[in-house]
C-alpha cells in the first residue's frame, strides 16, 4: 500500500515539474496546427502584465499538434495565411518547432500578444 502511494506521489510530482518547466520567454509561443497546416486556436495562460509577454502553459483544446513558433520581431509581419503557406508550414515543422523556418524569404512567425498595427 505504501509503495502504491509513494509511486502515485512521485508520478504527480514528475507531472507537476514538467508543467512548471514550460515557460516561454516572449520570443516564442505555441501554435496549434491540424494535419493540413491550418492554425487552430491555442489556449495560453499568460502573465497578468502588458509588459511581461511570457506565456506559461499553452494547450490545444480543439486538437492539432502543439508547435513552438517564433514571435515576429518589431517591424516584421507574419506571412499571409493561404493554402500554400499552410502546406509549407506543416512540412516545415521539425521536432515540434518552426523556429528558424522561412516561407518566401519571410520567417514563419506569429504576431506577439499586445502588438498593435499588425
Amino acid at each position: 500500500m505504501k509503495i502504491a502511494i509513494l509511486s502515485a506521489a512521485a508520478a504527480l510530482a514528475l507531472c507537476a515539474g514538467s508543467v512548471g518547466a514550460q515557460s516561454f520567454d516572449g520570443k516564442t509561443s505555441i501554435l496549434c496546427l491540424d494535419v493540413s497546416g491550418k492554425s487552430l486556436p491555442a489556449t495560453c495562460k499568460s502573465q497578468a502584465s502588458r509588459l511581461d509577454k511570457r506565456e506559461d502553459i499553452c494547450t490545444c483544446p480543439m486538437g492539432g499538434d502543439r508547435v513552438t513558433v517564433p514571435v515576429c520581431p518589431d517591424g516584421v509581419k507574419p506571412p499571409a495565411e493561404s493554402a500554400a503557406y499552410e502546406k509549407a508550414r506543416h512540412a516545415a515543422v521539425t521536432k515540434g518547432s518552426l523556429v528558424g523556418q522561412t516561407y518566401e524569404g519571410k520567417p514563419m512567425c506569429i504576431t506577439g500578444r499586445n502588438r498593435q498595427g499588425y
